[in-house]
């Protein structure tokens, strides 16, 4: 099947209207009309070379909502009409341990990306929701509910997830005090899911002109990093900080924060090593850790907390003419808190 799309043909040129073929759909496979497009930060990474193995032409993408158009003899779950999400994978091996846990972006063989992959049915490079049109394994495809406002739901599929599923693994909740680092993207999703959570929420930023959306969007309290003193009332206090800042940043300041036994998980991806004491980590059994996006039950079960609880990205929807506009602002972190592409931009 044709496709339309936005690719960038090198590290180094803008991206541009791109054609290819979309496989034909098996049995098992979901065939879907993209109607929104979050950008992620990663997408930016990737289209320009920032990490390795970049094969071109690039199609960034993993933030998809759409409606499903066709669907494979052997799928029950979806039919045409459908309002349908994909994120960052479209499939993995399905048998591995972490696999059968339902932890399929821990695939032992390699999950495969949205784009950036390889389709282990075709061999083919995987392309992603910067075009008109996907076709996906139904293990791989998940149900939007009716409630979610489409555009607003697509950075769900990332920076909702990303958040979300660390904060759901470390117990956030009633009792805990919980560090969110950094309010951008990945960040304001970490604070609302934090405080729907029950748990008591402390926003760390570098910016005073964001206190008053924090405390908005849920911060009971809010801490500029800048200030040592600021910092030094909440040491050894926290039971979990979630770290999403991609820039460099002193990690151990954040580490004296917490409490016996407290952890801080990364989530943001800095492009330079993270230097630690380790007496930062020996000092109260302190734990320090990652965490990758959720596999496809724990997105689904995402989504659906989502709706009940009516969260969505705060976002700016945009057209394709304005697509290296918001990667440059994106860079700014000139953004709340996340572009999302509207499809019905995307010309033929």
């Amino acid at each position: 099947m044709p496709a339309h799309a936005y690719a960038a043909p090198s590290a180094t040129t803008p991206l541009s209207p791109f054609t290819f073929e979309r496989r034909a759909p098996g049995p098992g496979d979901v065939s879907i009309d993209i109607l929104f497009c979050g950008v992620c930060h990663s997408d930016l990474h990737t289209a320009r070379g920032e990490w390795p193995g970049v094969v071109y032409p690039c199609v960034p993408g993993h933030e998809i909502v759409g409606r499903v158009t066709a669907v494979g003899a052997e799928v029950s779950r979806f039919r045409p009409g459908d309002a349908v999400a994909i994120g960052c994978l479209v499939d993995s091996c399905r048998h591995c341990g972490p696999c059968r846990r339902g932890l399929e972006q821990y695939c032992e063989a390699g999950p495969v990306g949205t784009y950036g992959g390889v389709e282990k049915a075709t061999g083919l490079p995987t392309y992603g929701g910067y075009s008109d049109r996907i076709v996906v394994r139904q293990e791989f495809v998940l149900r939007v509910p009716d409630s979610l406002d489409l555009a607003a739901a697509a950075p769900l599929l990332c920076a909702g997830i990303t958040t979300y599923s660390p904060l759901r693994h470390w117990n956030a909740g009633p009792g805990k005090k919980v560090g969110v680092v950094g309010l951008g993207g990945l960040g304001h999703m970490g604070l609302k899911f934090a405080h729907s959570l029950g748990a008591h929420v402390v926003q760390f930023t570098t910016s005073e002109n964001k206190i008053a959306d924090a405390k908005k969007l849920g911060a009971d309290e809010v801490v500029i990093s800048k200030d040592a003193a600021a910092m030094a009332k909440h040491a050894s206090s926290f039971d979990f900080i979630l770290d999403c800042v991609s820039a460099p940043h002193d990690i151990n300041a954040y580490l004296g924060l917490l409490r016996l036994d407290g952890a801080l998980c990364l989530v943001g991806l800095p492009d330079q090593p993270v230097a630690t004491s380790p007496f930062a980590l020996v000092t109260n059994r302190r734990s320090l850790s990652g965490s990758m996006i959720g596999g496809m039950k724990e997105t689904q079960d995402m989504l659906d907390y989502c709706a009940e609880k009516n969260i969505v990205s705060d976002i700016e929807l945009i057209g394709y003419d304005r697509l290296e506009e918001a990667y440059t602002r994106v860079v700014k972190g000139d953004v709340k808190y996340r572009f999302v592409l509207d499809n019905k931009t995307l010309k033929a």
